[in-house]
């Protein structure tokens, strides 16, 4: 039995935002009361997939899940029961367990590739490696980091995209490198799952590259491991596997999907390349895990292929920048930040008669009844903009009045609620 994978006209459609929480199969929030004329419509689930989305099968559930699989249940303020995602997730009990994050690896871009990937394509034989869980809104790194190692949401985390503004001094900051942001541990104040884990004495581990180790988002989002740094890749497997002989957890990162993909297109030869890449670190990562490892296999996100006739260019606009102070989000999931005096419901209403079913637009109150950022904390939700803009199809939204032209051409990207960007993987082996 393999998956069954759609056209990717299908793929490229509408999901709507995961649910959070402890439970399997629950029916996601009606739209109705937020969508544009036929939105409803469009938010349609895969042939053979329900149409719920999230809960405990969520990138928010894996940390929590993996520390009841060794033996140390971890709650956190969305997930209460850790031994209940571990169930729904399918984890064995283990005394190591290794989790691995690929930046930018989407359930459909595996799968779509996985001619190219016989250890990934292994995996996929199994059943329980044959659906894909639901990444945070937005589909972007610094949101599902934070998400994945806090087991919480974008809400309560305060991390909701690329840019977003500081409510200190009011400009926009960039939460990668965390240009004119908070300090990280002022902006993200959850606990982490790892932090928590090494508070009980389990051993914690990250794998990782050197200047990886201190960054301002490993602070923020990944805080609480002993951080074990390689020069290449096949070293940060090795000291995975070596910290992995020790009971605990150990977490790797490889973020050579979403950098290629940025910086190529998914579609490319070069991204080819660097996924058999990948796949080999993987099959590595399974050769030399100790005996009776788990090992757990997930992303933060997918991707989509641009379009250059699908690129809209604020700055060419006037309706668009009517009434907007700030730009904040990313190409496919834009924060629009309103003037102090500006109705933000007028804002909306502009940008949906301009994109039409290029895109969804809702007003932040739309967005937080759609629980599109799970619970949202009051002190983060100055930190959203007043109304939010997720691309449809291929289309990407940029200002060229505050981003670099080569930033605005991406050829590959991601931020939005399609079934590409949206559905990761969950993939499960044992060493």
């Amino acid at each position: 039995m393999s998956v069954e994978v759609p056209d990717e006209t299908e793929l490229l459609g509408m999901t709507v935002p995961a649910t959070y929480g402890d439970h399997v199969g629950m029916k996601a929030k009606p739209v109705d009361s937020v969508a544009s004329d036929g939105e409803d419509e469009a938010h349609q689930p895969l042939a053979g997939q329900q149409s719920q989305r999230g809960g405990a099968l969520h990138l928010s559930s894996i940390l929590p899940a993996l520390s009841a699989s060794i033996g140390s249940p971890v709650a956190t303020r969305v997930h209460r029961e850790p031994e209940a995602l571990r169930q729904a997730l399918g984890f064995p009990q283990a005394r190591s367990a290794i989790v691995v994050l690929v930046d930018g690896m989407g359930y459909w871009n595996l799968n779509l590739r996985r001619g190219h990937s016989p250890y990934l394509r292994s995996l996929m034989g199994h059943e329980e490696n044959q659906r894909p869980i639901a990444t945070c809104a937005p589909s972007t790194t610094v949101a599902a980091m934070a998400t994945f190692g806090t087991g919480t949401c974008p809400g309560m985390t305060g991390m909701a995209g690329y840019t977003e503004r500081n409510p200190q001094t009011g400009a926009l900051s960039q939460l990668i490198q965390f240009r004119d942001a908070l300090e990280p541990l002022d902006l993200q104040r959850e606990p982490t799952v790892f932090e928590a884990l090494a508070e009980r004495g389990v051993r914690v581990t990250s794998s990782g590259l050197p200047k990886f180790a201190f960054s301002p988002l490993t602070q923020a989002a990944l805080r609480g491991t002993h951080y074990i740094s390689g020069g290449s890749p096949r070293q940060r497997v090795l000291n995975a596997c070596k910290a992995a002989e020790e009971p605990g957890l150990t977490y790797l990162y490889i973020r050579d999907a979403d950098k290629t993909g940025h910086n190529y297109g998914w579609h490319s030869e070069r991204w080819v390349a660097a996924f058999e890449s990948i796949d080999a670190q993987l099959a590595l990562l399974r050769r030399f895990a100790p005996k009776g490892t788990l090992i757990v296999i997930t992303a933060d996100h997918g991707m989509i292929q641009t379009d250059p006739e699908q690129r809209i260019d604020i700055a060419e606009h006037a309706e668009l920048s009517q009434g907007v102070a700030l730009v904040g989000g990313e190409p496919r999931s834009v924060m629009l930040y309103a003037e102090p005096d500006e109705d933000p419901q007028a804002i909306a209403e502009r940008w949906r008669d301009f994109l039409g079913e290029w895109a969804q637009v809702r007003t932040r109150d739309e967005a937080e009844e759609l629980g599109m950022f799970g619970p949202v904390d009051a002190r983060v939700e100055p930190m959203l903009g007043e109304v939010l803009v997720s691309a449809a199809q291929s289309v990407t939204i940029v200002d060229t009045r505050t981003q670099s032209d080569p930033a605005t051409r991406l050829p590959s990207v991601h931020g939005s609620l399609t079934h590409m960007e949206s559905d990761i993987p969950c993939l499960i082996d044992m060493a």
